[in-house]
């Protein structure tokens, strides 16, 4: 079975490649890690005219209507060199949600506008450090209103719109996961506002928002909102696998680059065992990460069943790749790896933000485990 791309799709790859190469170099990710810009505008243009926001949109609202392989090899670019757009958020969580379970009047208001780069979207679960929870859901929604906070949300001052997790059952109730809905929130009205917050990574900037009366509406059937956001997460772990598997490879090309250049005792630091250790170690995270990412791209393109096991072990491995190549590659520049002038913090800051944007990775261990239990059990 030939799990390689086509023609076209290298073509695709080749050709974002080219344009972040040119547009998104490290000083524009170091002008937005250091600023107060929320994403490098040029880039993200840039991008949606070369019809990134598109790709995985159907042609009937406004799309190229492309398979998620090509959106794979695009979002594998955009890791590649830590773009500071919003790809992950409004390409992959919005767009995706809205494919998943918007109404036909919705898909035809938003997905046009996102396609275009007219909108930008983001996902608002997360209500502070604690792991989301159906139970745990304080913000509420009822009567078309919603209210309460969500903290960090990735985009939360750039987006137009978000999709909200909100609680529509009542609190401290017996109903589990079906206690909760998404909800979509128009983001520009006056019930809504966004505060910045601090996060590991300053290139990707995150908000609080807090919404006092919003006006909102259902996105899917009330009570869905989990089992839909589980549906969601299992696509998006497998984009953002693309994404790691692109920062990986990034983060230790860089160090061996460094590592062949550095002279140490009258010879390049890349020629000692422990060096060569730590580049041997991140390829072979590196490839296994890709291999079940690919995996994962199949199930998602496909439609297989295996998808949800798929999307957590390419979710696993492509984090704790990216986790262990970033690292690697402070260790192997050394003292000057650890300061703020050095361009290795870009892909950790990255890998720490990824790492945790669909919960962390003992949560996906746990889903691995448990959707292994269920396969074998069956």
């Amino acid at each position: 079975m030939n799990f390689d791309f086509s023609d076209d799709q290298k073509l695709l790859k080749e050709q974002v490649r080219k344009f972040l190469a040119d547009k998104c170099p490290t000083k524009v990710v170091r002008r937005v890690l250091d600023g107060d810009e929320t994403h490098a505008d040029e880039v993200w243009q840039g991008l949606v005219e070369l019809g990134v926001p598109a790709t995985a949109i159907p042609e009937e609202f406004g799309g190229l209507g492309l398979t998620p392989l090509e959106l794979c090899v695009i979002a594998e670019e955009i890791g590649r060199v830590a773009a500071p757009v919003p790809f992950d958020s409004s390409v992959v969580l919005a767009t995706e949600a809205i494919k998943l379970a918007g109404s036909d009047a919705q898909k035809k208001k938003w997905l046009p506008a996102l396609a275009a780069g007219k909108a930008i979207g983001t996902l608002a679960v997360a209500e502070g450090p604690q792991t989301p929870r159906p139970r745990s859901i304080r913000t509420t929604f009822g009567g078309g209103r919603l209210n309460g906070k969500k903290v960090p949300v990735v985009d939360g001052e750039l987006a137009t719109f978000a999709i909200v997790l909100a609680n529509t059952g009542g609190l401290g109730g017996n109903m589990g996961d079906r206690a909760v809905s998404l909800v979509l929130v128009d983001l520009g009205q006056p019930g809504v506002t966004a505060r910045r917050v601090d996060t590991v990574d300053p290139a990707r900037k995150h908000a609080e928002l807090t919404f006092n009366d919003a006006t909102a509406e259902l996105l899917g059937a009330e009570g869905e909102g989990w089992r839909t956001l589980e549906r969601l997460y299992d696509a998006a772990a497998v984009y953002f696998a693309f994404a790691q598997v692109g920062g990986a490879e990034a983060a230790m090309w860089m160090a061996r680059d460094y590592a062949l250049q550095r002279q140490a005792f009258g010879r390049a630091i890349g020629s000692y065992q422990a060096i060569k250790h730590k580049l041997a170690d991140c390829y072979v995270k590196l490839e296994l990460a890709r291999s079940n990412a690919y995996y994962g791209a199949m199930m998602l393109t496909d439609g297989g069943a295996d998808l949800p096991l798929a999307a957590a072990a390419a979710r696993i491995a492509a984090t704790d790749a990216y986790d262990f190549a970033s690292k690697e590659n402070i260790q192997t520049h050394g003292g000057i790896g650890f300061t703020w002038e050095a361009d290795t913090q870009f892909h950790y800051r990255r890998a720490r933000v990824l790492a945790l944007a669909l919960g962390g990775p003992i949560a996906w261990k746990d889903k691995l485990v448990t959707r292994l239990e269920q396969k074998n059990a069956a």
